[in-house]
């Protein structure tokens, strides 16, 4: 016998399956037939005269009696008695009686009690009885002021003045920031050791370079312009760098460094 090609062309053999179907359908059939005469033949529950078709007839009662429950009972479910001690009532306080006032009793003065017209008479003070028995010369002034200082050295920056030169970018575009540093070199301008006998000199002009943060390049303080007197030029130098350092230079300038000119005229 030739073997086949393909083995969906082979015959498959329907008998077993058949006769396992048919068994599985009868079984399923007694099964269904069984439990219905069992059924049928159960116990009906209730009264024996109620309802049909095994049902049971229900009867409307006034109340149920349920059984006694016996054993411990539970504290949580049950109301407890506290055995904290309740407080004490507050006792009320009387209130304590006013005392007569005694007629020979001395009153405390207060700062709240009203002064009467003699006491404020009494604690007013009397004008300066010297001053209405000074005689007022017709050559004398007065004045509610104090005394004003008659020398014009009074004030005065370093008893003279300090300017920025023409050629210094700081003077021309930021004048805030050539008037901060006007006013701290000038402070700073001492002319102790210069002769007291000269009321004026040549100015002093003195070249310096500063940095970006205010500080003053060492070294570079330079008298460019002397004035003939020593002591004069070296207290010029000395007031830039004991005011150094300044503030920083304004954002808006374009270098890193700016080289700046103070010209100190001496004034007496």
């Amino acid at each position: 016998m030739a073997a086949h090609i393909d083995i969906l062309d082979q015959k498959e053999p329907l008998a077993r399956s058949f006769l396992g179907s048919l068994l599985l359908h009868v079984s399923l059939f007694a099964a269904i037939v069984f439990l219905t005469i069992v059924r049928h033949s159960t116990e009906s529950w209730g009264d024996v005269n109620g309802g049909g078709m095994g049902s049971v007839a229900v009867n409307v009662v006034s109340s149920i009696h349920l059984p006694t429950p016996t054993g411990p009972t539970n504290p949580v479910a049950n109301d407890t008695q506290s055995h904290v001690p309740e407080p004490k009532p507050t006792p009320k306080v009387k209130p304590k009686p006013k005392l007569e006032a005694d007629a020979d009793a001395i009153p405390i003065k207060s700062h709240k009690s009203k002064k009467t017209p003699k006491q404020v008479a009494r604690e007013y003070t009397p004008p300066n009885k010297f001053r209405e028995q000074q005689k007022d010369l017709p050559n004398q002034l007065y004045s509610s002021q104090g005394q004003q200082v008659n020398t014009n050295l009074y004030a005065m920056a370093g008893a003279g003045g300090v300017g920025i030169g023409t050629d210094s970018p700081i003077g021309s575009r930021f004048g805030y920031y050539a008037t901060m540093i006007k006013s701290k070199v000038a402070d700073k301008w001492h002319t102790s050791e210069v002769d007291p006998r000269l009321q004026s000199a040549p100015e002093v002009v003195v070249r310096f370079t500063l940095r970006r943060d205010g500080s003053v390049v060492p070294g570079s303080a330079k008298v460019v312009q002397s004035s003939g007197i020593g002591p004069l030029d070296i207290s010029a130098q000395r007031a830039i760098l004991d005011a150094s350092p300044f503030g920083p230079l304004p954002a808006q300038f374009e270098k890193d460094e700016a080289d700046l000119e103070l010209h100190f005229i001496l004034r007496r």
